[in-house]
């Protein structure tokens, strides 16, 4: 039986159970084998019981996973592998650590074009959906399941073992009309060719940190900015954001009853994407029927309205906008057509009310890869995280990740950077 039978099957049983919760249709990407994922690639929400959002289902179904045994066997895979030599994997030669990876490209002379580099990115070799228990989980705290948080602690740090970098080469990002002739980086068919843009902002916003003043000023601004941006859109929700800065001294305590975030210390070292088929249309539905972690403009939308709303194309974009010139740690962008025919991997992130999914993928040497020079504090980089247009017209998503620059000074600060995910409604 197929995935999609499978999921198909799901979806017919949760309508016959009559589950109030919101169960998003599968969709698949024309042209885009199905994803790797659990249950066929179901949403969770299908597993409702009583409310939970299937979040006991997506407990059972990790334990049982790491029960199995195929996760330790790819730690132990990577573990065994001579240190300092590259590991033979079935996407290229990958490596335990970043200094091993540098070493190979300039070993081998792998060079980049004009603005270009050429470095490590961190990939997942691992072809299973994940797992991730979520800080905020109540399990974390629970004497009563003190030994199941500790099988779940051990996997999530064998996630992270799981991960090998590999060899890329990233290009100029304001050259893209370079290597798409007549596509210019600050236009919205570069967001829906490529699933990447660049926009521009003199943002009033004058203290980042302050959670209250970046949605009193911000957060209106990239809503006008998106407006402006994208032709025949109708509304543009800023909903969160995040801070990143990992030299910050000051109070790092993110505090969602009060909509503070909090400052980030850690830059995301994995390919990855924030959303997916299933958790781009749950997340859209949460937002406008129950103002779920929404930072922004609180919604009033029944759930009949919401649908309507969400029968039209509506799309998430993420935008990132540096408080100063970057000069370490860039944020890098892949482009859509590079990956369009290849699955990704689903990771889920089980909170106490919900299951995210985001996304995973395993290398390919021909990724397009993009990044921004110095980005400076005026230049907002954009990227898709969901496309509710299945047809394979435009883009779906980008996938991304933070970088090393081999070429910054020893003494370069690290990347200060505010980014606001958003969705526009067309």
């Amino acid at each position: 039986m197929s995935q999609l039978e499978v999921a198909e099957r799901n979806v017919a049983a949760s309508t016959k159970r009559g589950s109030s919760a919101y169960v998003p249709p599968l969709q698949l990407t024309k042209g885009q084998p199905a994803p790797i994922a659990a249950n066929g690639g179901l949403s969770y929400m299908s597993f409702d019981r009583n409310g939970d959002a299937g979040t006991a289902k997506a407990l059972e179904d990790a334990l049982a996973q790491i029960a199995e045994g195929e996760g330790q066997r790819v730690v132990d895979m990577i573990d065994n592998a001579p240190q300092g030599r590259p590991i033979e994997t079935r996407w290229g030669p990958g490596f335990h650590d970043y200094d091993a990876c540098m070493d190979y490209i300039r070993t081998t002379g792998m060079t980049a074009p004009e603005g270009g580099l050429a470095l490590p990115l961190a990939y997942t070799v691992y072809e299973r959906p994940t797992y991730s228990v979520v800080p905020s989980n109540a399990l974390w705290r629970d004497p009563a399941r003190a030994e199941v948080a500790k099988i779940l602690r051990k996997n999530e740090e064998q996630n992270r073992r799981r991960d090998l970098y590999f060899p890329h080469v990233m290009r100029d990002a304001r050259r893209i009309g370079e290597y798409h002739p007549g596509l210019s980086p600050d236009s919205p068919d570069c967001m829906d060719r490529l699933g990447v843009s660049l926009a521009h902002l003199e943002s009033k916003c004058r203290n980042f940190y302050d959670s209250a003043e970046v949605e009193r000023v911000f957060y209106p601004e990239i809503e006008k900015l998106l407006l402006e941006f994208f032709p025949g859109a109708t509304d543009a929700l800023v909903y969160n954001h995040d801070v990143f800065d990992k030299d910050y001294a000051g109070d790092r305590t993110e505090d969602q009853d009060n909509k503070n975030p909090g400052v980030n210390a850690r830059y995301v070292n994995l390919v990855h994407n924030d959303l997916n088929d299933n958790s781009g249309r749950v997340r859209c539905r949460e937002l406008l029927t129950r103002n779920l972690r929404n930072f922004g403009r609180t919604q009033h939308y029944t759930e009949e309205e919401a649908d309507r709303k969400m029968s039209r194309r509506f799309v998430s974009i993420n935008l990132a906008k540096p408080m100063e010139t970057v000069e370490q740690f860039p944020f890098v962008l892949c482009a859509w057509p590079s990956f369009a025919d290849q699955p990704y991997i689903t990771n889920y992130r089980i909170y106490d009310d919900r299951v995210g999914e985001t996304t995973r993928f395993t290398h390919r040497p021909d990724h397009e890869w993009y990044w921004f020079p110095r980005q400076t504090s005026t230049e907002v980089s954009m990227l898709k995280c969901y496309d509710s247009v299945t047809d394979g017209s435009v883009s779906r998503w980008s996938f991304h990740t933070a970088c090393i620059d081999p070429t910054a000074p020893a003494d370069a600060r690290c990347r200060k950077n505010v980014v606001v995910r958003s969705y526009v409604f067309f």
